[in-house]
């Protein structure tokens, strides 16, 4: 059997093995903009509690605000991300890597504000008080790996650090070493921004 080719893992931006999901929140990058940062993040609904449908529907723009105190403040956001990995390691993506999610909100990233423009918003199921389970790790790896093949990606960097300040996330518990190591990436990172 022949090797399988970057270009073969996505089509039209949507990677072959993640479970596809559309999300109405998205929109077209600018033009000329590529894909040259992957953001990621920790995500739990409600806060803490894991294996819940609420990030999806969060994600997909159905979240019942009713179902939980902590689901409340949430009414009237629309946010999405290009994919979610699960505890269990199952991979979802809500947004081709071609289009724009909305995961980053405000941000700035080596003197480049508005990321979203320009980056691939990963979410993890997770917290920042446990650590990530080693299902997620193994996808992510892979999603890393097969991204960095078929994007311009200069750099991986968490929420935390283009919202410095506002957002925490992945968080303290994260392990960014064995990232770097699975996905090829080398020990000092990706080489910053020009």
């Amino acid at each position: 059997m022949p090797p399988e080719f970057p270009a073969a893992l996505f089509d039209a931006g949507w990677y072959r093995h993640a479970l596809r999901r559309a999300s109405p929140h998205c929109d077209a990058r600018p033009a000329h903009a590529r894909v040259e940062l992957v953001v990621l993040h920790g995500i739990s609904l409600p806060a803490g509690e894991f294996g819940t449908e609420h990030v999806d529907a969060l994600f997909m723009g159905r979240l019942d605000h009713g179902a939980h105190a902590d689901l409340a403040a949430l009414r009237g956001v629309r946010v999405s991300a290009h994919f979610f990995v699960r505890r269990d390691g199952e991979l979802l993506q809500y947004v081709s890597c071609d289009q724009r999610a909305w995961h980053a909100g405000v941000s700035r990233f080596k003197g480049r504000e508005r990321c979203n423009d320009f980056s691939v918003g990963i979410e993890l199921e997770g917290c920042d008080t446990r650590a990530y389970a080693p299902p997620q790790y193994e996808t992510l790896s892979a999603l890393l790996g097969a991204l960095l093949e078929a994007y311009p990606v200069r750099a991986v960097a968490g929420h935390s650090d283009i919202a410095p300040g506002r957002k925490t996330d992945p968080g303290p518990h994260f392990d960014w070493n064995f990232v770097r190591r699975a996905s090829g990436l080398p020990a000092g990172g990706l080489p910053p921004f020009d």
